[in-house]
């Protein structure tokens, strides 16, 4: 391939709107709902997060792919993302750890990428008009069948989208002579958030989506934990009631993210979807409880009513999104359970919320004695 005589690309956004760009050299079509991402860098974990699935992403930094990537900084089996929109895309790397360059991953993964677009003029739009679907196009269809075919793109609100990345079958991680067993619901999970219980000598049964409370118990797990995932949280009555059953034996329950939301369903505290959601490494959090500060990796774009969650009897608000006041954590008064609307698997502040884990694992020390 020459690098230096690529072809046109578009991308189409549903109000018609039109950025023009360059293609990378893979050929196709690919629909989406456009979304930004502030990180500087982790463009391989974005990539690769089950809770990017459905989703055209722009990356806010001017420059993709110059570190190349690394077979063990994946956060799931395959790229998730629909398809990537950046400004410089590096076809050369330099990184003294990297397996093969950003072009060649995208490629095996067939992966429609338009780069050479204005993206702070893309991103503007996007913070003014909201997240919408869209379409990246590389290989020349006309504009008016671009059109045509967008419209039929089914809209992320209402979308249940955990079961196209949910395991299909239960599977095993971390060390069997661990001394806690965790019940796992896959709805999109990471794998740097098994990590991060392996770590804290945990074994973990992970479970697809749809799996029911008596498949989860029958594991009999010290504490319960809800995914991160895709999609809109809704439309998951299965996950919903998972957790209430859970909550109903005061087992320890801690939700990330989909899985947070989900605990807020099920105890008839409502979701909404956003105008543009949160997705970053650099979103600062306030721990209310502590008075604490955290700069976190979030990835969203629902999230629970505040104003139901603080009129809830039972729950309290634990962290607060300082952007805009919006729940970034809480917990039951009544019940082992407490989660969060961001991500503390990851690494931004370096550390400032790895603590969580710690938490569960303090709560299902208690719940034991």
């Amino acid at each position: 391939m020459k690098y230096n005589n690529r072809s046109k690309a578009v991308l189409l956004l549903k109000d018609g709107t039109i950025f023009y760009g360059k293609s990378i050299g893979i050929e196709g079509i690919t629909f989406g709902e456009v979304a930004f991402n502030t990180g500087t860098t982790g463009y391989q974990e974005i990539f690769t997060d089950p809770s990017y699935f459905g989703q055209i992403m722009v990356t806010t930094n001017a420059h993709i792919g110059n570190y190349g990537v690394n077979d063990k900084e994946v956060e799931s089996d395959s790229v998730k993302i629909s398809g990537l929109v950046c400004k410089n895309f590096s076809f050369n790397y330099s990184r003294v750890d990297a397996s093969e360059s950003l072009f060649d991953y995208l490629s095996k993964q067939n992966l429609i990428v338009i780069s050479d677009v204005d993206t702070r003029a893309l991103v503007s739009y996007i913070r003014d008009n909201g997240a919408m679907n869209a379409v990246i196009c590389t290989d020349g269809t006309p504009i008016e069948e671009l059109k045509e075919r967008l419209a039929h793109v089914p809209d992320m609100n209402g979308l249940e989208l955990a079961s196209k990345v949910s395991t299909k079958e239960p599977y095993f991680f971390g060390e069997e002579t661990a001394k806690y067993k965790i019940s796992a619901l896959d709805l999109g999970i990471k794998t740097n958030i098994l990590r991060n219980l392996a770590k804290r000598d945990c074994y973990i049964k992970v479970f697809p989506y749809n799996a029911s409370f008596v498949d989860l118990k029958a594991f009999n797990p010290d504490g319960y934990f809800l995914s991160n995932g895709p999609g809109d949280p809704e439309p998951l009555e299965t996950a919903q009631e998972v957790a209430k059953q859970i909550l109903n034996e005061n087992k320890p329950l801690f939700g990330i993210c989909l899985g947070h939301q989900i605990i807020g369903l099920a105890n008839g505290i409502s979701t909404y979807k956003m105008f543009n959601g949160h997705r970053g490494i650099n979103h600062p959090v306030k721990n209310v409880i502590t008075g604490k500060g955290e700069i976190t990796s979030q990835n969203h774009g629902f999230a629970i009513v505040r104003e139901e969650l603080d009129k809830h009897p039972d729950f309290e608000l634990t962290h607060e999104h300082l952007n805009d006041g919006t729940v970034a954590g809480m917990r039951m008064k009544s019940k082992n359970c407490f989660s969060v609307q961001y991500h503390p698997e990851a690494s931004p502040g370096p550390h400032d919320s790895s603590y969580l884990f710690d938490q569960f694992i303090e709560n299902i020390k208690t719940a034991g004695n």
